[in-house]
């Protein structure tokens, strides 16, 4: 089994989960113009994988993360959320933490 050691400090935004409903049950997510609030930064590791996914380590702290988070590192790159798994070993939390895949969001236009 391969180590990822940590290779960034990833801040976490995290939406409000579960996301509203319309009136035909449909999932709405919250206002993408607003930034939630950070939940924290932790050191996490964020790598790119050949098809262009990112594949995203982060500290189980953040858990719950969900679909349609964000994270940002300390150069001001940020990644929107597309999976995430808690991985966890009974009686070990040393060595947990959440596994998410990702997309690098394109740089704000200023």
């Amino acid at each position: 089994m391969a180590v990822v050691l940590p290779n960034a400090m990833l801040t976490v935004y995290v939406l409000a989960h579960p996301w509203a409903r319309d009136a035909n049950g449909v999932p709405v997510p919250p206002n993408p113009h607003q930034t939630p609030p950070p939940r924290g930064t932790w050191p996490g590791s964020v790598l790119e994988q050949p098809d262009g996914s990112w594949t995203v380590r982060l500290d189980p702290q953040t858990w719950p993360v969900k679909e349609g988070d964000t994270i940002t590192d300390e150069t001001g790159r940020s990644w929107t959320l597309t999976s995430t798994r808690n991985h966890s070993v009974p009686d070990c939390p040393d060595v947990d933490y959440v596994q998410a895949t990702a997309t690098l969001n394109p740089p704000e236009a200023r």
